[in-house]
């Protein structure tokens, strides 16, 4: 699965960016996008460290609420396994 990450522009260099998203900062290649406007502030969506659309921070917050949700649930899936593969270890299980 491909998953793209949306991120802010925090400082533009050229066709090179430094994007930030919940307090991680990276390096974005602006290559693909380079017909587009693209500013300080700009929110846009990031694959394989490459910008791929500019994105409304609207739809940022949208995207990060979906993946806020599919990491809990992710989360919640890995402490039940846990705690069942805990229990099944314990002395005195039969």
């Amino acid at each position: 699965m491909c998953l793209g990450i949306p991120m802010r522009i925090v400082e533009r260099d050229g066709f090179n960016a430094r994007c930030e998203a919940k307090g991680v900062s990276r390096t974005v290649s602006l290559f693909l996008m380079q017909h587009e406007p693209l500013e300080v502030g700009d929110f846009v969506m990031v694959h394989t460290g490459y910008a791929i659309e500019k994105m409304t921070e609207a739809e940022a917050a949208s995207a990060w609420e979906i993946y806020d949700e599919m990491l809990a649930i992710e989360l919640a899936e890995d402490a039940a396994m846990r705690a069942a593969a805990d229990a099944a270890a314990s002395p005195g299980h039969a």
